[in-house]
């Protein structure tokens, strides 16, 4: 019996669904450009396009290669439709300083309160004296 049993879920894992599940044409889209370029000193640029209106491309290079803080460095960008139909572009940058994307469907920080501001600045203005020991 439980030899049935596991044998019956081993066959529901394993059962090929994606003809029941619903197929969008996303899925069918064709590339229309693809090009990459990789250097020996660890240069490189790619860019794709497909026919669904995604594009995005990307280069970087190694930064101090000959030294001990050599880094690699990357900036891109992205283009595609979101399903609500808004067009998203992004453009980021990756270096030692980390990844800092931006477009304008990135959420931002709200400003600063007025009363924050004015103590940030009693305190630049006015600083406590050093701790005695």
């Amino acid at each position: 019996m439980k030899l049935l049993i596991i044998t019956a879920l081993v066959a529901c894992v394993a059962a090929d669904v994606s003809h029941i599940l619903p197929r969008s044409a996303e899925a069918d889209a064709k590339i229309l450009r693809q090009e990459q370029d990789v250097g020996l000193e660890g240069q490189y640029q790619w860019a794709i396009e497909t026919e669904n209106g995604i594009s995005a491309q990307e280069s970087g290079a190694l930064k101090n290669p000959q030294s001990e803080n050599a880094a690699q460095t990357a900036q891109g960008q992205a283009r595609w439709t979101a399903p609500n139909g808004e067009v998203i572009e992004l453009q980021y940058t990756a270096d030692e300083n980390g990844y800092q994307a931006q477009g304008s469907h990135l959420p931002t920080p709200p400003p600063i309160p007025e009363a924050i501001l004015k103590a940030l600045e009693y305190i630049r203005a006015n600083p406590p004296p050093p701790e005695r020991n």
